[in-house]
């Protein structure tokens, strides 16, 4: 199969989908987990969508930073599939990313989430936000985040995956990456980039945030944010809206924001009391929406 020449340093209906019953929340904290800093998981919300007809599961693969874990799934039997790489929040890998990823293989993508703070640490053990943001978050580095999203796409397209349509999408510390990655690698068709954080600190780690690569973008992203969110200022995110407005790229014309007036950070996540259902399951649609617009 033939792939985007910038990867050849690399290459060796619905989703069916409820609420978690006490038996699928027992069978997933056994399975990929709920991370510890999100306890309690709200059980009654947390949606759970099977594995039927899809090849599911972790899988290690090879990257210039060293070997790399992530979780994948897709359609069973079926080739040249649209590819979505899915970024985590500061939690990883959990079982609310990987149930993201059976989503949207049940729609037809190869999606795969990289562990990308896996040369850190593993922050699905550690019981606080404080802890994972001063021990791991803060130590891993854009680039590494970048070339490791760049082995997940290259492993994609040997397994099943179409090196033409390459999506990504994240969520809180994912949304920021997904602006970013959406400025750095060419060969991406579309982003969706749910709360974002879209400033920063400038550091070794983080020397660009958001709201600087406006100009730089290379695919269009669509950004959902909740009005409510007290971590990321609404004046942030206007400020965002006028930078797209007023800049040269076409990408970043071709970008949206969408604000939820009365969602507060992480309204999509369904396992969190953040979890707002109507706002979640708007943004779902207009993303996968979003994402047939572009070609993917």
């Amino acid at each position: 199969m033939t792939h985007p020449p910038e990867f050849d340093s690399l290459v060796p209906g619905r989703p069916l989908e409820r609420p978690l019953s006490r038996r699928d929340f027992i069978a997933a904290s056994a399975g990929v987990g709920f991370a510890l800093a999100t306890q309690p998981i709200m059980a009654q919300t947390a949606l759970h969508t099977d594995s039927a007809g899809l090849v599911a599961g972790r899988v290690k693969l090879p990257s210039p930073q060293g070997e790399v874990e992530a979780y994948q799934a897709r359609p069973a039997g079926q080739e040249r599939l649209p590819v979505i790489l899915v970024v985590s929040e500061i939690f990883g890998v959990h079982e609310y990313i990987a149930d993201v990823c059976r989503r949207l293989a049940k729609l037809g993508y190869l999606a795969i989430a990289p562990e990308l703070f896996s040369r850190q640490g593993d922050p699905r053990q550690l019981a606080s936000v404080a802890d994972i943001l001063e021990k791991i978050t803060a130590k891993t580095p854009d680039a590494q985040v970048f070339s490791d999203l760049d082995a997940c796409a290259a492993w994609a397209f040997q397994n099943g995956g179409d090196p033409g349509r390459l999506g990504i999408t994240g969520f809180c510390y994912g949304g920021r990456i997904t602006w970013l990655y959406s400025a750095y690698r060419a060969s991406l068709k579309a982003g969706v980039a749910w709360y974002g954080r879209l400033e920063g600190t400038v550091s070794a780690t983080t020397p660009r945030h958001p709201i600087t690569i406006v100009d730089d973008l290379k695919a269009p992203v669509l950004g959902l944010y909740g009005g409510l969110d007290s971590g990321i200022p609404l004046a942030s995110v206007e400020q965002m809206e006028a930078a797209l407005a007023a800049a040269a790229a076409p990408a970043a014309r071709a970008s949206q924001i969408v604000i939820y007036d009365q969602a507060p950070h992480a309204f999509h996540a369904d396992y969190r009391p953040s979890y707002r259902k109507d706002a979640a399951e708007d943004g779902w649609k207009r993303m996968l929406a979003w994402f047939r617009q572009h070609g993917l």
